[in-house]
């Protein structure tokens, strides 16, 4: 990272330096520690041992997006194959894991049958699972297979629950997408989202999951959520808020305000870091051996005592 000379300015504020030093790449854990209301995070080496270990009387869940299931061209012509392998890194890691969230992009076409190899696959996991829809997730019937499938208690793909203290709320910003345009949440689910967070205790923690990030990573290339700024500040008044996506396929994190930004690895394919290429897509011409090291899953842990969240990204393989 210290070759990179470009410090070019973009749409977001951010350098091309600042993104890359703001990345976490394959085998780099991310901790993030809640104090007083204010989120920090630090990286570190973590094995897999540790990793796999919670802490005593702490709530911790797994996190798995854009598995792509029907996807099969350079570099991954087996993405079956790799989400199998993030799911044996799920039951590897999972001790003490309440729950898995998707943060969508499950299928490739949206098609049955790559909807029933990602839910028999994931299944193995034998967590509870949560979804979000990707934008390939809805390209038939505006998703309501997906839907009927994957968010049985919600037809919008949007929902809130709650688990062990803390408050989840699922988010569809995919809906209507135009080619490489931003996510958008409508009025309609951001009038929901402001019910569901009305007269909830400003202590609670809330995580938020969605597919495309509620931070603008690159406007060029789509990779933000044009009103996300009407949900973050329905967030605001709480003092310890996640937001986990996916959509990017790499660890990118920020820290604003009370909201700590967190982008998952992909179970099918890397992405390139905005700026360094002329187009979002996969990355083709990776070096024999690299695919599984640009792939994974990640885990996230409350521990109670001390309120923090965890994150620790872990590749498919080194």
């Amino acid at each position: 990272m210290d070759d990179i000379q470009d410090d070019t300015i973009d749409a977001t504020g951010t350098s091309r330096r600042g993104l890359l030093k703001c990345m976490a790449w394959a085998g780099a854990g991310v901790i993030w520690t809640v104090s007083g209301g204010v989120p920090s995070s630090r990286l570190l080496g973590i094995g897999a041992a540790e990793a796999a270990t919670t802490p005593t009387g702490s709530f911790s869940f797994m996190q798995l997006s854009d598995s792509h299931i029907g996807f099969s061209a350079a570099p991954n012509m087996d993405t079956n194959g790799t989400l199998q392998e993030a799911v044996d890194l799920v039951n590897a890691q999972k001790t003490g894991a309440a729950l898995l969230i998707h943060t969508g992009d499950v299928s490739q076409l949206s098609k049955d049958s790559q909807f029933d190899t990602a839910d028999q696959i994931i299944r193995g996991t034998k967590l509870d699972t949560y979804y979000v829809p990707g934008e390939h997730d809805v390209l038939v019937d505006d998703g309501k297979t997906f839907f009927e499938r994957f968010t049985p208690r919600s037809p919008t793909g949007w929902y809130a629950f709650d688990q062990d203290g803390v408050h989840f709320v699922a988010l569809n910003n995919v809906q209507d997408l135009k080619p490489g345009g931003l996510g958008n949440l409508g009025a309609a689910q951001l009038d929901w989202l402001a019910r569901d967070l009305a007269g909830r205790a400003a202590s609670q923690p809330i995580i938020v999951f969605a597919h495309i990030p509620l931070w603008t990573v690159s406007q060029q290339w789509g990779w933000g959520t044009d009103d996300a700024a009407q949900a973050l500040a329905l967030l605001r008044p709480f003092g310890s808020v996640t937001v986990l996506n996916g959509h990017i396929h790499q660890v990118m994190q920020k820290i604003e305000g009370n909201c700590a930004f967190h982008t998952a690895r992909s179970t099918a394919f890397p992405q390139p870091v905005p700026g360094m290429a002329p187009s979002p897509g996969p990355i083709k011409d990776l070096p024999p051996g690299q695919l599984r090291a640009m792939l994974g899953v990640a885990k996230i842990t409350r521990v109670q005592l001390a309120s923090p969240l965890a994150i620790v990204d872990t590749p498919l393989g080194g």
